[in-house]
């Protein structure tokens, strides 16, 4: 009887009500009746972020792993900035296409809001895989999706992203994302996500609606719009992630093989 207890929120006859879930802290796939009740789709930009997240570990090694190969003399530092580079080449090829595609009569604008929307997701996407490249390069292997969510968010968010993970961890003067990553306890972690969600869209439909606009526009003018739209986006998320893991460490902490 005490694991049902734990199942149920407090309500009415001791039954779970809507709106009583229960607060789990471990993220486990434990439902209560109040959870089941509470059916609430996501938003397109929160599918967007949570798909972003879960790309699997052992795909971020082996790219990581793939840069070093190509660049045996080159010591941790220099592998973040070709991973900085070849980040910001990525988005900006892609917010230019999109704007150049939409210049082309037969494309026209129905389509080209579609190309936007697959440009979202790529920024995100890249994002997301970049700042975990990063992690790996300071030793940092995380899986848990909240946590990759969170600096994902906060990166994304820029300083106020970043503000509200310092606040978080009271300000410490660590480098937050080795905090939000490796040590941060579980409640905190929901309370920081819940934040960041909640700022992340209220900011991101009016940042990502305007740039949409502007890679629809006619003449060529959208691909100049997505190229310095998506390379603005990619610089915040590079000063972020810097001052998250703060200076790269002088040797490199996984060794490879090499072929």
């Amino acid at each position: 009887m005490a694991d049902d207890k734990k199942l149920t929120a407090p309500g009415a006859n001791g039954r779970a009500a809507p709106g009583d879930a229960v607060l789990k802290p471990d993220d486990s796939l434990e439902v209560t009746p109040a959870d089941w009740v509470n059916y609430k789709p996501e938003s397109p930009l929160d599918h967007l972020v949570n798909r972003a997240v879960t790309i699997p570990s052992a795909s971020i090694h082996k790219h990581v792993d793939k840069v070093r190969a190509r660049n045996p003399d080159a010591g941790p530092a220099e592998i973040v900035r070709l991973l900085e580079k070849e980040y910001l080449r990525v988005i900006q090829t892609t917010g230019g296409a999109v704007g150049a595609a939409a210049a082309i009569p037969a494309v026209g604008t129905a389509a080209s809001v579609a190309l936007s929307t697959s440009d979202v997701a790529t920024f995100f996407a890249s994002s997301a895989a970049f700042s975990l490249a990063v992690a790996d390069v300071h030793g940092i292997d995380v899986q848990d999706v909240p946590r990759r969510r969170a600096l994902l968010l906060a990166t994304v968010l820029g300083d106020q992203g970043a503000q509200d993970v310092e606040n978080a961890i009271g300000g410490s003067g660590v480098a937050w994302g080795k905090v939000l990553l490796t040590s941060m306890p579980r409640t905190t972690l929901h309370r920081v996500n819940k934040a960041l969600t909640h700022r992340f869209i209220q900011k991101q439909i009016a940042k990502q609606g305007s740039l949409l606009l502007g890679r629809i526009l006619p003449f060529g003018i959208g691909a100049a719009v997505g190229f310095f739209g998506a390379r603005a986006l990619g610089h915040t998320v590079i000063g972020q992630s810097r001052v998250a893991f703060g200076a790269p460490p002088e040797h490199f902490p996984r060794v490879i093989e090499q072929k």
